[in-house]
Order: C-alpha cells, then structure tokens, then sequence
C-alpha cells in the first residue's frame, strides 16, 4: 500500500515549470494556499503569462528558457505534462536531491474522495465521459478531469464529490508516486510519443504507474502487455475475450455480458465500433468496481452518443458514410477505428500529419485487410506512404479540402469514408478538433 503523502511544507521552496493551462492551475492552487512559488517557461510568451501575472502579480516568473540556478536550489519543482523530465536542467535538478512532480501527483496528496482513474493509448474520454454518465445517472456526484479538459487540481472542492473520475495521460503519470487510485484501468498500449521515450518500454512503465497502490485493478484481457500487469494479490476486475466482462451470442445477437450474463445488445448501442464494444466493456468494469447499479450503468450506456471527433458519424449520401475521428493522433487509435468499422463496408481512410517518429509499419496489415483506398496528407504523409501495401489504390494531396473532395470523387454506395489521421495535427492546425471541425464543414459543404 501506498501511504498518504505529506502536504507540503509551507516553508518549502516550490518552482512551477509551464505556463500553460496546467502550471495555472497549480499557481491558483498552491498561492491560494498560502504557498510561495516561482515559475518558469522555455517559451517566451507562454499561453497563461498574461493571465498569471494579472491574478498573482507577486509571482516571480521567467521566461525564454530555464534557469539552472533556479531549479537547482528549489525544494520541489512542479512540471507541467508537456515539459520533458529528461530535460537537462530538471535531470540536474533531480540529481541535486530537488523533488519533481506534476499536478496529478499534488492532487494525488490532496484530493479528498476517491479517484477513479484511467489510462491507455486509446479510448481513455470515451471511457472517462460514458463513465461520469453513468455515475451521474446512478445519482453520484462526481467531478471529471485530468488529460480530458478540467486540471485536476481544479477538481479538488469542499464539500467533497462522491468520485474523482480523471483520465491521465502518460505524460502526467511520469510524475506521479502517491495517485492508489480506488479503481484504475489502463485500457491498452500501443506504440505513441516516441518523441518523448527514449523506449516503447518507458512509455508503457508510465502507464503502468496508474496501478501503483492497492485500489481496484481493472485489467484488459486482450492486450498483452496490459494483462502482464495483473497481480495475484490485487482486487481486479478483467474485461476481453474471457474475461468477467466480455461479448456472447444471445437470442441470436451479440450482447456485452458479464460472466455469462447477457446485459445489453451491442445493436442497441450508439457508438460504433469493436474499439468502442471494449470500452464499453471497460466502463461497465470500472462502474463495477465502483458499485454503480447495474440499471443506471446501462441505462447511460445506451443513451451516450460518443465524443467528438472520435469515430463519430458525419452524415451519410448516397450510401456513402463519412466519420471524423481526428482524435486518433497516434497509430494504434487509427487501427481501433479501421478495424471497428470494418464490418460495416469498405474504407476509405484519410490519414497524416504530424508523425511523432512513429513506426507506421504497424498500419500495413490493417490497410492490406479493410482498407480500398488510402488518401494521404500534411507533413509526413511521405513517410506514412512507405506503409501503404503497394497494391492498395492511394493518393497524396495538399489539403484536407483536397482530400474530401478526392474521397468524395473516389467514393461509392456502402464506403466508409474515414478521417483517421494516426498523427499530431500541429502541422496544418491549431488542435486535432479544429482539423475535425474543418473536416465536418468540408463534408456538409461538398458531399451531404
């Protein structure tokens, strides 16, 4: 078992690096606690500069780069996700005996309600929200955040929530000694931030950390690595092909059941999908754990509609069905969507952008399988195309209005059409939800 973590000493030198959303967070977070802090951004206008020194104009702040001397001679610094530990400076400031954390590890010693927590390469909102959906229609009270929007310190409120429910990302998990969530799942891992990870063995010993602690395991069946992680004298709750909670024919159909049970046709509901059938899974595991009734549990189930710009269905022409899934930044996301799809007719699959030096190979054998045609875009859509079987019909284009109107022009009655970037978006967007709001306008504008 974990033990409670200490609160910080009030006389402890703390130095916040980021300025975005997240080291705002911890700024309101910790000044409001009578905390003195400094911060610190490599990035000469940060996002939450101005907005920082307006609330807290006493804040010692610096900006264009790190301050070696700062960082050495501070008690803890507090690193924002998107700041590499490995950065020299923070290595060194470790070796000096500096205690390194993130957000996730103070709301960890902090936080006064249980945490549901969730991890894994794919799926991790979809789970999270239809979760929170269920432990509302359940009558729990709940507070929702982390990866998905909300800072998980501005989660934290008196009085106190019956759950936490926070996705985490493995960025967020590198900081984290102290989380013993209640009920944890990693959902799955495949390959992703390899600009990040000096090894795919250091990105999944980040997402293992979620497990740390004695809560509820909730362990995914059908992903090797995951189901590695199971431990013998551990409370776990397992979803997949055998597990507590899994898929059966019944009457006829296929139904989510648990050990044997049938509880709900997978016609019956909204999100499509053999990736979205486990995460219901997961979710109906994790709301076990947590001992949501069984009713509510479904009941929000088949009411939930999915996330946007995650698998969800455009409109439909002529027998031709259009999905944005502009989520899908990495290559695993991608193969989720192509396979869950793949029963449902051919695809068309629009992919590209920002890389993340990741191994596209892993895309050859679902493009050979499900795939008819592959349009190809942005800044790596070169390097993607060395994945594509050589027999498979694709194409390169300039734009994502180029490459609608190519699907559109190529497009006939029972494809798919399928935005599944299996990259970053940063190379043509602001945000892999501006690229799915572009898409869906190009959709209803060319081709519904």
């Amino acid at each position: 078992m974990i033990p409670m973590a200490a609160e910080i000493s009030q006389q402890q030198s703390i130095v916040i690096v980021g300025l975005g959303q997240t080291g705002l967070s911890c700024a309101r977070f910790l000044a409001e606690r009578g905390y003195v802090i400094a911060m610190m951004d490599s990035r000469e206008q940060p996002p939450a500069l101005a907005e920082i020194q307006r609330e807290y104009p006493e804040i010692l702040i610096k900006t264009g780069g790190f301050d070696a001397s700062w960082l050495k001679q501070a008690d803890m610094l507090v690193l924002s996700p998107g700041v590499d530990p490995r950065h020299a400076d923070i290595e060194a400031a470790k070796l000096s005996g500096v205690e390194i954390v993130g957000d996730v590890e103070l709301f960890a010693r902090y936080a006064n309600a249980p945490i549901i927590a969730i991890t894994g390469s794919n799926g991790k909102s979809t789970v999270t929200t239809l979760l929170a959906d269920m432990a509302s229609e359940a009558g729990k009270g709940c507070k929702v955040g982390g990866n998905l929007g909300t800072p998980t310190l501005d989660l934290i409120t008196e009085p106190a929530p019956d759950f936490y429910i926070v996705e985490l990302s493995s960025f967020q998990l590198e900081t984290v000694t102290s989380l013993n969530a209640f009920a944890s799942v990693v959902l799955n891992v495949s390959p992703d931030h390899m600009d990040r990870y000096d090894s795919e063995q250091d990105y999944q010993n980040a997402k293992a950390t979620i497990f740390n602690g004695d809560g509820v395991m909730v362990i995914n069946s059908d992903d090797v690595f995951v189901s590695q992680l199971a431990q013998a004298d551990r409370n776990q709750i397992t979803f997949g092909t055998d597990a507590d909670f899994n898929v059966i024919s019944h009457d006829g159909k296929q139904w989510l059941a648990e050990k044997g049970q049938p509880l709900i046709a997978i016609d019956e509901l909204k999100i499509i999908g053999k990736h979205n059938v486990a995460n219901a899974l997961a979710v109906l595991a994790l709301g076990s754990a947590m001992a949501l009734p069984m009713l509510a549990m479904l009941t929000a189930l088949k009411q939930y509609l999915g996330l946007p710009h995650r698998c969800r269905l455009v409109g439909e022409n002529n027998g031709v069905r259009w999905f944005n899934d502009s989520k899908a930044t990495n290559v695993g996301a991608c193969v989720a969507a192509i396979q869950g799809l793949a029963d449902t007719g051919n695809i068309i699959l629009i992919a590209g952008g920002e890389g993340k030096n990741q191994d596209f190979s892993a895309l050859t054998a679902t493009l050979q399988q499900h795939v008819r045609a592959v349009i190809l875009l942005g800044q790596d859509a070169e390097l993607i195309s060395e994945s594509v079987p050589k027999d498979l019909e694709h194409y390169s284009v300039r734009s994502l209005q180029h490459a609608v109107s190519k699907a559109n022009e190529i497009a006939i009655s029972g494809d798919n059409v399928l935005l599944s970037p299996a990259c970053a978006s940063f190379d043509m967007f602001n945000s892999y939800a501006q690229r799915g709001d572009v898409f869906e306008a190009l959709v209803r504008e060319q081709c519904l």
